[in-house]
């Protein structure tokens, strides 16, 4: 019997601290396990006991790249059991920044954490002497995708000006209506990106992914909409735990998550444009039209044009609700403490972000679940290494570590640490 083992202790240029396994036995791949051994963190223990208007504040330290997601999440959750409804223009405030957060999270991303594996560099200081001006036009973006989460929400890294009800002060107009220009120019930047990217070399890989995302009746979503899949199902918020439940692996300490019927859910850019294809905004549509995307792409190495295609929507939101924007007449509604449960769901820039809370008729929470995207897409990220794999071992043993750690960077599994992976193990029978 032929073995091949490919281990990959620690993987990098990814959020938090996990690792690869692969095993191949008689020219076939028997095991793709994403280990993720990071500590529990236990967000939802410490959330209870602590009084509802707290929770958008905790949350946000989850994540230091993605804070609207969970701000977002905790808020809606909490304006469901007060039965709150915020004005229209506060609603825009918060569609445009969580435009920024997905502008800043995307362009890093493509830029400097995944462009390197098509182009065939190391990292993005590989990047920038090969390609100089793709690398200043990523941070440039990355940069007002941050401005507008500071305009906002009052600073870059875990706003501090959203709250349950809306927000704590009115963003300055004038400051508002000063990004204006730079939005217009960001817009045109990002188009560019589009086709500068099309030019990559893309492996040869689909799958038949049921893929979840939110869908809103109005408009692309974002930070609001319901469960919505590729094969037709069509649920409310309320209904996230009928139809993904989680369950316990022993090689990873984050849940895996399965669909009621146990097949898995494909969430994230991707998922989002598959789902949405129809709602995008004119330049996001010409864009993908440009690079071929189509109204439905299942190649998941792909997904990098997915989310420039966002981008590009983003700015073009942004600069729409900046343009539009009218102060309305009081920053946030009144929110009063209610007995219930409250259920949340934005979709974060890797996908869709779950909240549930239940709190007494004190406003104290009782009980807290979320669900983070990378949590569910780790058996699909697991399915790609097995059929990625399967497809190239003729390859090297470099050749496909390089390979599955660009399968695994498709699905931009949370940012942390911007290097690659470090040693690989190969134990040959």
């Amino acid at each position: 019997m032929s073995r091949r083992t490919i281990k990959v202790d620690t993987l990098a240029r990814v959020e938090g601290e996990g690792a690869l396994d692969l095993t191949v036995r008689d020219g076939q791949v028997t095991r793709a396990h994403l280990r993720i051994y990071e500590p529990p963190r236990f967000f939802e223990a410490f959330l209870r006991g602590r009084d509802f208007r707290e929770a958008p504040d905790i949350t946000s330290r989850i994540c230091g790249i993605c804070p609207i997601a969970y701000i977002m999440g905790a808020c809606r959750a909490m304006e469901q059991i007060c039965d709150i409804t915020l004005d229209p223009q506060l609603e825009a405030l918060r569609r445009l920044v969580y435009c920024g957060e997905w502008i800043e999270s995307h362009a890093l991303h493509v830029h400097l954490l995944h462009l390197p594996d098509f182009l065939g560099c190391q990292d993005v200081v590989e990047v920038a002497k090969s390609h100089p001006e793709a690398v200043r036009r990523g941070l440039r973006l990355k940069k007002l995708g941050n401005e507008l989460i500071r305009v906002v929400g009052g600073r870059e890294v875990h706003p501090v000006n959203l709250k349950v009800g809306g927000f704590y002060r009115l963003p300055d107009v004038e400051r508002l209506e000063a990004l204006v220009p730079e939005l217009e120019r960001a817009v045109d930047e990002a188009a560019a990106t589009v086709s500068f990217l099309a030019g990559l070399d893309f492996p040869d890989y689909e799958a038949d992914y049921e893929y979840l995302a939110l869908r809103h009746p109005e408009r692309y979503a974002i930070e609001l909409g319901d469960l919505r899949t590729s094969a037709g199902v069509d649920l409310p918020v309320t209904s996230y735990d009928e139809l993904l439940q989680e369950e316990h692996v022993r090689h990873s300490t984050a849940l895996h998550s399965r669909l009621h019927h146990g097949g898995l859910a494909h969430l994230g850019p991707l998922a989002r444009y598959n789902v949405n294809h129809d709602q995008l905004t004119p330049r996001a549509r010409a864009a993908a039209e440009e690079v071929g995307l189509g109204p439905v792409c299942r190649n998941p190495f792909k997904s990098i044009l997915a989310r420039m295609v966002e981008i590009v929507l983003a700015f073009e939101e942004a600069l729409r609700i900046v343009q539009s924007y009218v102060p309305p007449a009081a920053p946030a509604a009144e929110v009063h403490p209610r007995a219930g449960t409250g259920f949340g769901a934005t979709e974060a820039p890797r996908g869709v972000c779950y909240h549930r809370y239940t709190t007494d008729a004190r406003g104290v929470i009782e009980d807290a679940k979320i669900v983070a995207p990378t949590s569910v897409n780790q058996k699909i990220i697991e399915q790609d290494l097995t059929g990625v794999a399967q497809a190239h071992l003729d390859l090297s043993d470099d050749d496909l570590r390089w390979r599955c750690e660009q399968t695994i960077r498709n699905y931009d599994p949370c940012i942390s640490c911007s290097a690659h992976f470090l040693d690989l193990h190969i134990d040959r029978g």
